[in-house]
C-alpha cells in the first residue's frame, strides 16, 4: 500500500468535517489518523501504555505550510489545524480565539522554551482578546517539544499552541 499524500489526508479531514460522524480512526501500515468532534477525546492508545494523542476539532483544515508531498509518518495524529502531533505527546490548545503571546510583556523572556521542563501549572503563553489576557497552562508535567504559534500571531479556538512530551 502506498503512502497517502498530504492532499489525501486533507480530503479525508474535509469529508470527516462534513459528516455526522463523532470519531474516525484510520490505521494503515504507514499511517495512523484519529479524528474526533469531541475536543476531550483521545486517540486509541498504542501497545505501549503511553498517553494518547489529542483529538481533532471540528474546525476546517487550514492551508498547508509544508510541501505538498510531505505526509505524516506512522504514529502521528493529524489535527484540523495541520499540526502533526506525535503519538504520546500532549497538545496545549488555545482556550479561545485571540492573539498568542509567548511572554508576559514586550521585551520580557518567554514563558517557556523548547526543551524546558514544565509542570501542569506552568504558564506557557497568554491569549489576548479585546485587552483581556488569558494565561494558558501546560496541563501536564513534561518537557516542551514544540512551540507551534509565533509571538503576536492570531490563533483560533482549540488551535495547537505548544506540544509537550509528558513525563513517564
Amino acid at each position: 500500500m502506498s503512502q497517502p499524500s498530504r492532499e489525501d489526508i486533507e480530503n479525508l479531514i474535509e469529508l470527516f468535517n462534513g459528516s455526522d460522524w463523532e470519531e474516525m480512526h484510520l490505521k494503515t501500515d504507514s499511517l495512523e489518523i484519529f479524528l474526533s468532534n469531541d475536543p476531550s477525546a483521545r486517540a486509541p492508545s498504542q501497545a505501549v501504555a503511553a498517553p494518547a494523542a489529542p483529538a481533532v476539532t471540528e474546525a476546517a483544515a487550514a492551508p498547508v505550510a509544508a510541501s505538498a508531498d510531505a505526509a505524516p509518518k506512522m504514529g502521528t495524529a493529524v489535527t484540523a489545524h495541520d499540526v502533526i502531533i506525535p503519538v504520546g505527546m500532549v497538545a496545549v490548545r488555545a482556550p479561545n480565539l485571540g492573539t498568542f503571546y509567548r511572554s508576559p510583556k514586550p521585551g520580557a523572556p518567554p514563558y517557556v522554551e523548547v526543551g524546558q521542563k514544565v509542570s501542569a501549572d506552568t504558564e506557557v503563553c497568554l491569549i489576548e482578546v479585546m485587552k483581556l489576557f488569558t494565561p494558558v497552562k501546560a496541563g501536564v508535567d513534561g518537557t516542551v517539544r514544540e512551540i507551534c504559534a509565533s509571538d503576536a500571531q492570531m490563533v483560533e479556538y482549540e488551535q495547537v499552541l505548544v506540544i509537550v512530551e509528558p513525563d513517564a
